[in-house]
């Protein structure tokens, strides 16, 4: 039996409640990815996205959709207004524990989805690996940060860079020195030391398992000098040999091919119930897309990326030889 609809007083808390929810803005930029969900993180007051707070929305939206009521019947009976439920169901914001509560207390939930909701809200509120750099780079890169923590996998393209998971703080800081408008010395050094901790994921106990495919100009350009460029050659050749990184080098006589439109990465996790992720890179945009068809149409690219590409004993013997260009170049031999 569906339970009446609260108090004016309680709705009253109930709506004051959600005045104070930190909420992150999603677009959805349909003419370039039709048919998906797109979240783009906007400035604001941040609500930094992870995992469990995803899922929690999941739970939340097939709750509600098992229990055969619409957004409308949810803020009738409980006073919760109905573009907060919106924003709570597609991981715009984090509900209110006592919001969460009459959620369901409606939803009719045994004790154990209960405690199971209520963890996850927990852990939602539980600072993420990008809160030290959040002052210093994108929402979205700092919700790409906390699902990339969490990932069982990444496969990742990269054009003209090398990826950052792979960077030396040197070739980092020659980078992120390119940006336009020019950054500050300190966000500059907070970026740069951002890409450094993220490697921590290919050394932990239960690592990323990290498979790259690179174009031939991200280790032919010289970026921060010589020394620089050949440091970072080498951090390149002694990540070929974790067992948990494939690299892969597209070269230049593969000619034209599907990811020349830009950088991504797919990422996978570990619980079948968190969908796949793909982080889509560009000179304007950054994006986290998900949705079926998207997912499905970067993994064929990715595999038709590293079928063009060469095997990673020759991408590293192609690394060696730029290596050892470099180095002859600047000893000007």
């Amino acid at each position: 039996m569906r339970s009446a609809a609260p108090s004016s007083g309680v709705a009253r808390r109930l709506a004051v409640d959600n005045i104070g929810l930190e909420t992150v803005v999603f677009a959805e930029r349909m003419t370039e990815w039709p048919c998906s969900a797109i979240m783009r993180f906007m400035a604001g007051k941040r609500t930094t996205l992870t995992v469990r707070l995803r899922r929690l929305a999941a739970m939340l939206r097939e709750l509600r959709e098992s229990a055969q009521l619409s957004k409308e019947d949810v803020s009738a009976r409980t006073g919760i207004n109905v573009t907060t439920l919106y924003r709570i169901e597609m991981a715009q914001a984090r509900p209110q524990r006592r919001t969460l509560g009459a959620m369901l207390d409606l939803y009719q939930v045994d004790d154990k989805m209960r405690e199971e909701a209520l963890s996850l809200l927990t852990d939602a509120l539980k600072p993420g690996m990008s809160r030290p750099y959040e002052g210093a780079v994108s929402e979205v890169y700092a919700n790409y940060i906390n699902f990339e923590a969490e990932a069982l996998s990444a496969r990742q393209y990269q054009t003209s860079t090398v990826p950052g998971l792979l960077q030396t703080f040197e070739y980092a800081a020659a980078v992120i020195d390119t940006s336009m408008p020019r950054l500050d010395a300190s966000v500059m050094e907070s970026r740069a030391q951002a890409r450094m901790d993220r490697a921590i994921n290919l050394t932990k106990d239960d690592p990323l398992e990290l498979w790259v495919v690179m174009d031939e100009a991200a280790i032919r350009r010289v970026v921060g000098g010589a020394a620089t460029m050949a440091g970072q050659l080498d951090r390149l050749l002694d990540e070929t040999k974790r067992k948990n990184v494939i690299l892969q080098v597209l070269p230049f006589d593969a000619g034209a091919h599907p990811g020349m439109a830009g950088s991504f990465t797919l990422l996978d996790f570990r619980n079948p119930v968190d969908p796949e992720l793909v982080y889509v890179e560009s000179m304007s945009v950054h994006d986290l897309v998900e949705g079926h068809s998207e997912i499905r149409r970067f993994g064929v690219i990715f595999d038709q990326l590293r079928a063009m590409a060469l095997s990673p004993r020759d991408s590293a013997k192609l690394i060696t030889e730029a290596r050892d260009a470099i180095t002859r170049s600047a000893s000007g031999q």
